[in-house]
């Protein structure tokens, strides 16, 4: 069952304007800052906020004519909302009694998914004494009980804590791998996103940015938000060639491009220097350090100059470099390790 909708919701001070099409068996993820429009999209397609225009097909079938309980749809909520007073059993059983199911008919459905979410051991369990990463399964169960055709998750990783999040993720995607429906997941974790879903759709100000493959969308960011979620420095120029002029400043890139373009390095490409370094590195500029952090392993800085950047290097070459805010250095990226593409 293929999804094709046009979703506007607009609201006094927002307008949520996007096209979205997902085929039956594919997995989108919808991804985008707080405020952008995900979790307004994800409520559009489930009925729980109405359209201010536009349509939602499912199938070739009409669904936005249809009360949210006649949609053919599974939600997975972000806090996973199970029914505290009902066992795990009864919590995945409450689709289908509710689609007219008998009650031992409803517990049959729900004891062959608590097998496959690995969780028939828990069947007599409340919420209450499930782990965080087994509400989450639980309440996968519950979505697919219904047996819909389009299945919706609203951050369904982000109560985990971040050990049980990796393992939980890996068991997800084996789960939505066996989902023939249509899937949209909505997340704002970059990491969720890239190894859940097949394609990305980013959003920003009720608008989609950017789409494409996980793959494609890190290599290619289009929008400073995209840049900033894969770990990327971003800027728009004017590209002859090889050469992209950036301001006041002109890189050379790995690839050849005309015209209007983006180009792109990570963090931990550019080098700094106290002095000017020997051998004329093909893209060097003078900057000015803006601030300096701990990244992970990394010791992250802040660089202002003709452009903005972000330099990743190792607490050693901090130690050894003696860096300041408000200190001048050099600063470089290598070219091939700089990428250019049309904006």
């Amino acid at each position: 069952m293929t999804l094709d909708a046009r979703l506007v919701v607009t609201r006094p001070a927002f307008t949520l304007d996007i096209a979205l099409r997902v085929a039956a068996g594919e997995v989108v993820a919808l991804l985008g800052p707080n405020g952008a429009g995900k979790t307004t999209a994800l409520r559009a397609l489930a009925g729980l906020t109405a359209l201010s225009q536009g349509e939602i097909v499912l199938g070739g079938r009409p669904l936005h004519t249809l009360p949210a309980e006649d949609r053919p749809i599974g939600m997975v909520f972000q806090d996973y909302l199970l029914f505290p007073h009902l066992t795990t059993l009864d919590n995945v059983a409450f689709g289908p009694r509710c689609q007219g199911a008998s009650k031992a008919e409803a517990r049959r459905i729900a004891a062959e998914l608590l097998e496959r979410v690995g969780l028939a051991d828990r069947a007599a369990a409340r919420p209450r004494q499930l782990s965080g990463g087994q509400a989450q399964r639980v309440a996968l169960a519950r979505a697919l009980a219904v047996r819909p055709e389009l299945l919706l998750l609203d951050e369904p990783l982000a109560a985990l804590d971040a050990h049980t999040r990796m393992e939980i993720r890996s068991q997800l995607r084996r789960h939505l791998a066996g989902f023939d429906g249509a899937t949209v997941l909505v997340t704002h974790d970059p990491l969720d996103a890239m190894a859940l879903a097949d394609r990305l759709v980013v959003i920003e100000n009720g608008s989609i940015v950017q789409q494409g493959a996980p793959a494609e969308v890190a290599r290619r960011p289009r929008t400073d938000y995209v840049a900033r979620l894969v770990g990327l420095n971003l800027y728009r120029g004017v590209a002859d060639g090889a050469r992209v002029k950036v301001g006041e400043l002109v890189l050379h890139a790995g690839e050849r491009v005309d015209g209007p373009a983006f180009v792109a390095f990570p963090p931990t490409a550019v080098a700094l220097y106290r002095s000017r370094p020997d051998g004329s590195p093909r893209n060097l500029w003078h900057a000015v350090i803006d601030g300096i952090e701990r990244h992970g392993d990394s010791v992250r800085v802040h660089l202002d100059g003709p452009i903005a950047a972000h330099a990743d290097i190792t607490p050693a070459a901090a130690t050894d470099l003696d860096l300041t805010p408000g200190e001048r250095v050099w600063a470089s990226v290598k070219a091939t390790e700089t990428h250019a593409y049309p904006a």
